[in-house]
């Protein structure tokens, strides 16, 4: 069965944010990255039944940050990312997708 009233992800996202390559396009998908980050961070401590403010003294850092990074409003270098996961007893792997 066929609908063409329905539209796929990637025609929405071209209309409302431009193609890929776009500052729009672009400015959009880095925003998801940050958010599907703090979505992770969040699930994983959550898993490991610690609060913020448990995480955030087990890497030395305020609850008030752990929050921000969970809530994407706060950027995240790559050594705080990783003290973070660490401090959540695991490993952050990295990837470059070309």
């Amino acid at each position: 069965m066929n609908n063409k009233k329905l539209t796929s992800l990637d025609e929405m996202l071209d209309k409302y944010y431009g193609v890929r390559g776009t500052s729009t396009r672009d400015a959009y998908e880095e925003g998801f990255e940050n958010f599907k980050i703090g979505v992770m961070i969040h699930e994983a401590r959550i898993k490991q039944g610690m609060t913020q403010e448990q995480l955030a003294d087990k890497i030395g850092t305020s609850k008030s940050y752990i929050s921000r990074v969970e809530n994407d409003t706060k950027d995240v270098r790559v050594s705080t990312l990783r003290k973070i996961i660490e401090g959540l007893g695991g490993h952050l792997n990295l990837s470059i997708s070309l």
